[in-house]
């Protein structure tokens, strides 16, 4: 069946009352909480820890995924995520990444839009309908949607790139190094004012290249 599509304005069943006694979307997630920029600015800002130190202390971990080195949230030796607390509680809520934010929504990229779809994985019952944009409790959602949207299309193309150069001789060596320019570029640095202008500009100077 073909899932029904969600936009910001539109209700849909994912008020759960504040996940009280359940943690389940937080457990065993393996390397799939991919943190994009905008989710590793807010988690610096938040716990006051730089991108790298975040790596360091193994808050972050790094995977490769189709030729490209992306961050993720860790999960401890109990498959548990590391920012989960001894309640069963997310430490960081206020700076989660935005693949938590909407969970139980997924997204999907058409058209140059996003849409949302509801994911059957929450096991909570009695859940009520909430507006979208209230549910994913980000500020300027709108924006946030467009930084989304050039960050996919970004990382699709990089995707691209990593296929045909792997096949080429040396191929491998040259794709580790625009990965460690693109991980330099968008999380390493920090972010020095406002998040979107910068990105922007620092999209540009990859594209560029």
């Amino acid at each position: 069946m073909e899932q029904k599509l969600y936009e910001l304005q539109d209700m849909v069943k994912v008020g759960c009352g504040g996940c009280m006694g359940c943690s389940s979307c937080c457990e065993g997630m393996g390397d799939t909480i991919i943190v994009d920029p905008y989710d590793a600015y807010r988690l610096t800002e938040g716990l006051n820890l730089s991108f790298e130190a975040m790596l360091q202390n193994g808050l972050l971990s790094l995977h490769v995924e189709d030729g490209v080195i992306l961050p993720h949230l860790t999960m401890n030796e109990n498959n548990r995520c590391v920012f989960l607390n001894d309640a069963g509680r997310c430490s960081i809520h206020e700076s989660r990444p935005g693949l938590c934010r909407i969970f139980p929504l997924g997204r999907q990229y058409k058209d140059g839009r996003i849409y949302y779809f509801l994911l059957d994985e929450c096991k909570k019952s009695g859940k009520v309908k909430m507006k979208v944009e209230k549910w994913i409790d980000t500020k300027q959602t709108r924006v946030n949607e467009q930084f989304l949207l050039r960050w996919h299309d970004y990382i699709k193309a990089f995707r691209g790139c990593a296929k045909e150069k792997i096949r080429e001789e040396g191929g491998e060596t040259v794709m580790k190094q625009k990965n460690m320019l693109l991980l330099q570029t968008f999380y390493f640095t920090p972010y020095r004012d406002d998040f979107y202008e910068e990105f922007e500009e620092r999209l540009n100077y990859m594209e560029n290249l």
